[in-house]
């Protein structure tokens, strides 16, 4: 089993930190379908130090949600050691998580972020003074390098590990590649043969299959699955299921989508209030539909919710009317 520090987790699939997106109402869905440990999305460093409200929140953690991860970013040591303690001391996270692999020009300018691929001894400053200064175990999430002329995955591992960290996550794209091309499963395998500490691999694990894959190709501890969970998080399920018993489970009908989707929608309500949830479940809800056939005008109508009922009203009736025509078929 996964073990980061003394947090054991019950399986090796780990949901990834996804900014805009792993908030409360969505690692709790996504725990439940049995993931063994889930990430929060990168929170702030400053926000944290200067107690900004809209950081505060997105502090917030169930107990239902536990063991969980929470993913700090900064480019100051002094912002992010002082961010790292009020996590610490303040928060019930299990895990104080390092973000060194966004990609975002916004994060990186700030010398946060990707940013750190290039400097394997700011690395080794900065992981060393977060752990110095904390009790939680303190983790890194990194890409494999910066471009294809810098990459520096095995040194930066290595540094984190020299400096007390106690996991890496490698994602096996570097920062120009952002989410397009194929992820690097040697890089990754050759991070794992070089460090002690746990390596959680990431990057093109899209079913079941690809995560038995990885584990067995690179020899990582845990995989981590992004993207491919995004109103799918049957697909954590069903990856805990083939690792654990060699069975691939069915894929989730139409109907048990629309009522997680609700259920998401209502912890995201509960979370923030209806107006807000409502807007930013949109992008949820196009995901939940992924797949569903004839779900063109009802991704269209989603987009123009700005009720609860509304958006309800169309999940159900899509629900309604593709057991409608099954029931047709099924009579035909």
């Amino acid at each position: 089993m996964l073990k980061i520090g003394n947090i054991e987790m019950k399986n090796q699939v780990v949901l990834a930190p996804m900014a805009g997106v792993c908030n409360y109402a969505f690692r709790l869905t996504v725990k439940e379908f049995g993931a063994g440990l889930v990430c929060a999305e990168m929170v702030s460093d400053k926000g944290i130090v200067l107690k900004n409200q809209k950081t505060m929140n997105m502090l917030y953690i169930d107990e239902r949600e536990k063991p969980l991860s929470l993913q700090i970013f900064g480019g100051e040591k002094k912002t992010l050691v002082e961010a790292a303690q009020f996590v610490d001391k303040n928060t019930n996270a299990d895990i104080i998580d390092i973000n060194m692999g966004c990609p975002v020009p916004k994060i990186t300018k700030c010398d946060a972020g990707a940013k750190w691929l290039l400097d394997p001894s700011k690395i080794y400053e900065m992981v060393a003074a977060v752990v110095d200064a904390v009790e939680k175990p303190v983790t890194v999430k990194m890409r494999m390098g910066w471009d294809e002329d810098h990459i520096f995955a095995v040194k930066n591992a290595q540094a984190v590990e020299r400096a007390g960290g106690q996991a890496v996550a490698l994602h096996g794209r570097t920062r120009v590649q952002m989410y397009e091309g194929k992820a690097n499963w040697d890089i990754i395998r050759e991070v794992k043969q070089n460090i002690n500490i746990p390596l959680i691999g990431n990057g093109d694990v899209q079913t079941p299959q690809d995560a038995k894959r990885m584990l067995d190709e690179t020899g990582v501890d845990g995989v981590m699955i992004g993207r491919a969970a995004l109103g799918n998080p049957w697909m954590i399920y069903r990856t805990v299921q083939y690792l654990e018993t060699g069975k691939l489970m069915d894929e989730p009908s139409v109907r048990e989508k629309m009522d997680v989707c609700i259920l998401h929608l209502d912890r995201l309500i509960a979370l923030k209030n209806e107006d807000v949830a409502v807007r930013e479940m949109r992008k949820h809800a196009a995901w939940y539909l992924k797949g569903v056939r004839g779900n063109a005008l009802v991704r269209n109508a989603i987009n123009e919710c700005n009720t609860r009922d509304q958006l309800v009203g169309l999940l159900n009736g899509l629900a309604a009317e593709v057991e409608e025509k099954e029931s047709q078929v099924t009579v035909g």
